[in-house]
């Protein structure tokens, strides 16, 4: 009979890491990051405040924003290069 160590086939290599995939949440993330970038919280608070609308370019950028996130989440797997600008709207 031949009798292995556990320890030696349970043992994972140290620089052993779960291989994870995209989730959703990673894709809502990206689109936060963008719309942070665009300084929409900033437009939607001046808005508030003054009342002067945010301008048609900025709300259209936010909006597409929007759906390219819906739309990637949606894909299935998500891509791992979610966050490449071919998937999202160019700002200017």
């Amino acid at each position: 009979m031949i009798q292995g160590s556990k320890d030696w086939t349970d043992a994972k290599p140290s620089s052993y890491a779960p291989v994870r995939g995209v989730d959703v949440e990673d894709v809502h993330a990206e689109a936060r990051r963008r719309l942070k970038a665009l300084k929409i919280d900033e437009w939607k608070m001046r808005e508030f405040v003054t009342g002067v609308s945010i301008p048609d370019d900025i709300r259209h950028v936010a909006l597409q924003i929007e759906f390219a996130s819906q739309a990637i989440s949606r894909l299935s797997p998500i891509p791992s290069d979610y966050a490449d600008d071919i998937y999202w709207p160019r700002v200017w």
